[in-house]
Formats: structure tokens, C-alpha cells, sequence
């Protein structure tokens, strides 16, 4: 299966022996790609001794500490070729991610992220209510995930609002006005999970206002461990969302800057799904052994996107437990899984932790 074939397939289309061939082979030459281009990642893979060459099972593949792009700036193209440096979320004081992209893995990514949102809110563009402020958007050259995360779910609007004003406050008149132009049709709403609450749901429940959107589609990611210190639990902030904005399809997804585009949605059953163009691995932390579906350890995340950057597997820093494969009730082949917290003295991190609040 050629490049085209695969970039052109369904997002949750392949199954599993069907996608062990395509990774074994897609990363096989990722990694060797990566190896003749990007002397610090050569210098990483000879430091663990890997051999040359040599074809290996997605599990086999190298991992990459995702923590390294706080230290080095990877890149696996001439700086002439990088399009835009992606930078990833951090709180005040800390090293952010650099990733590099060219305009091919930049373009990759884009299309991977329309078809996979696609598949749950269909190929037609809607009014898009943005759940954050358009000052995010200020330096297209360098920006944050934030950034890129608004500006990538951006291609599914019409016509586009911004909720938060430049002080990042709820913009009430504004936003009124959007919902009641559009008014008896659908509506997506997008935005990153602690500024949705915050600013958003916590700020009309202090109103006493509710924004009727019972046609909308919320799609929102990261930034739950804010919430999860002041015991907000998904299925409580889908309810208080359902009764401030009157929206009952909320969509979570997980994502990170270092692998852009490849985000796991959250199907109707409440799973995380991995893509074609995306799998996970989950491994126990004191010896990275693979664990079994059912047992909590580290996420490993795979994509055969990035080629500016040696992003296509990588050890995160999050906690997760496998939960099948190719057998989920929503009928969406592939793994699905579950993000359970973060590793023990890891950074908190996630996109809208930028956002101090």
C-alpha cells in the first residue's frame, strides 16, 4: 500500500493484522529516514543500539522520550524547509516543545484531522462558535498548540466566533448574537476542555444565563487534570455543558503537539479511538514491558505522519489502560482506550494549560 492509498483511507477502516503490516513497514522506514537526516536522533538510536537496517514490529520501534523536544530542537529537514515551529503547551516557567514541520507533514496532518473529525460530524462545514479568544492566534510562524489546535478545527467552520474577548472573558452579547443567526441548524463548537468550563460554563452558571445551542456538535481536548483536582468528572461536565449551552453531543479527544493532526476522538461510547494514521502501545513504567489489555501503564503513541521530526513513536508522560481492539460497539476498527492521569512528578501539562486563568 503506497503513501496515497493509505493517507486516502477511512479513519477507522483497517484492521488489526492489515494495520501491523502497514506500521511495520511505514516506521520501519520512518526510522531509518530519520536516522540519515536527523543527526540527534542517530546519535540516540546509536546510543541504545539499535541496528541499521532492520525491519521491526510496531512495538519494536524505538520510543523517543517525548520530553526531549523541551531539550533539542529535532528536525529532519534543512531549517529552509521548516514551515512553521510548533510549540507545545506549559505552564509559566516551564521549557515548552519545539516541533518542526515542512509543509508536507504540515499538509499531512491537516487532511488526517478533517477525516477523522469527519467521521463523527459529518463532511459538511458549520458555524463554528470558537471557545477561546482570537489573540491566541497572533505569530502563524511560531504558535502554540492552542494555536494550532484552533486554527486546524478552523477548516470545519462557515463562519467563525470567537467566544472570549482578548481579556478572556465571555463575550455574551457577541456569541448571542452567532447563536441566534444560526439558529435551528448545526452548530460546532470547539474549544479546550479547562477554558470550556472555566470561562465558559462557570462563567453563565455565575450569570444565571444559559446559551440555547441544542443543535450543537462540542468537540474539546486537554487540560483535565485542572478539573480533575476540583472533582469535575467527564460525565459532570457534559451535564453542566448540556444545561448552559443546551449541547448534548460533546466529543473529548486526547492529542498532543508533538504528534499534530493524529488525535484520538472520543466515540458516542465514551472510548478514546485510535486511527489509521495513529495506534498506541501501552507499557509498564519500570521496565517498558507491553501491557495486556485491562492493565493501566504508560502510553506509547505511533503515526506514520511526521517526517520533518522524528515524532512517529514516542513515550509519553500519561497514564492509560487499553480497552480493546476492532470491537467496540461503535463499530470503529481499531485500538480504543482510556487516559487515566499522568506519570508521577511529570509536568502537568495539556493545551489550554497555557492558559493560566
Amino acid at each position: 500500500m503506497e503513501r496515497e492509498e493509505w493517507l486516502g483511507l477511512g479513519p477507522y477502516s483497517l484492521p488489526r493484522e492489515q494495520k501491523r503490516a502497514l506500521y511495520r513497514r511505514e516506521l520501519t522506514a520512518l526510522t531509518r529516514h530519520h536516522r540519515q537526516n536527523c543527526p540527534e536522533y542517530r546519535r540516540f538510536l546509536e546510543a541504545l543500539g539499535c541496528p541499521e537496517d532492520t525491519p521491526l514490529e510496531p512495538e519494536e520501534q524505538p520510543m523517543l522520550p517525548v520530553g526531549l523536544f523541551k531539550q533539542r530542537r529535532l528536525c529532519s529537514v534543512p531549517e529552509s524547509e521548516v514551515f512553521k515551529t510548533l510549540t507545545s503547551s506549559g505552564t509559566t516557567g516551564q521549557q515548552v516543545s519545539q516541533i518542526c514541520l515542512d509543509a508536507v507533514t504540515s499538509a499531512d496532518q491537516q487532511l488526517v484531522l478533517s477525516r477523522i473529525v469527519a467521521d463523527f460530524i459529518g463532511q459538511q462545514r458549520l458555524p463554528l462558535l470558537v471557545l477561546d479568544s482570537k489573540k491566541v492566534l497572533q505569530d502563524r510562524a511560531m504558535f502554540s498548540a492552542r494555536g494550532a489546535g484552533i486554527l486546524g478545527f478552523s477548516i470545519f467552520g462557515s463562519r467563525s466566533c470567537y467566544a472570549l474577548n482578548d481579556e478572556m472573558q465571555l463575550d455574551l452579547e457577541a456569541v448571542r448574537a452567532f447563536v441566534q443567526q444560526h439558529a435551528g441548524r448545526p452548530m460546532l463548537l470547539f474549544g479546550f476542555t479547562y477554558i470550556v468550563w472555566k470561562e465558559v460554563v462557570c462563567a453563565l452558571e455565575e450569570r444565571g444565563e444559559a446559551l440555547p445551542v441544542p443543535q450543537g456538535i462540542l468537540i474539546h481536548g486537554g487540560g483535565w487534570k485542572k478539573l480533575a483536582g476540583q472533582a469535575v468528572s467527564p460525565a459532570v461536565f457534559k451535564e453542566r455543558v448540556a444545561k448552559a449551552l443546551g449541547v448534548r453531543q460533546v466529543y473529548n479527544y486526547y492529542g498532543m503537539a508533538e504528534q499534530t493532526g493524529c488525535i484520538y476522538m472520543e466515540c458516542p461510547c465514551g472510548h478514546l479511538h485510535a486511527s489509521v494514521w495513529s495506534d498506541i502501545l501501552i507499557r509498564r513504567p519500570q521496565d517498558h514491558a507491553l501491557c495486556p489489555p485491562g492493565e493501566p501503564g504508560v502510553i506509547q503513541v505511533l503515526s506514520l505522519l511526521p517526517r520533518s521530526y522524528p515524532g512517529h513513536s514516542l513515550l509519553t508522560e500519561d497514564m492509560g489502560v487499553l480497552l480493546g481492539e476492532d470491537d467496540c460497539p461503535c463499530g470503529r476498527k481499531g485500538k480504543y482506550f482510556a487516559v487515566t492521569g499522568r506519570l508521577p512528578r511529570a509536568e502537568v501539562r495539556g493545551c489550554s494549560d497555557t492558559y493560566e486563568g
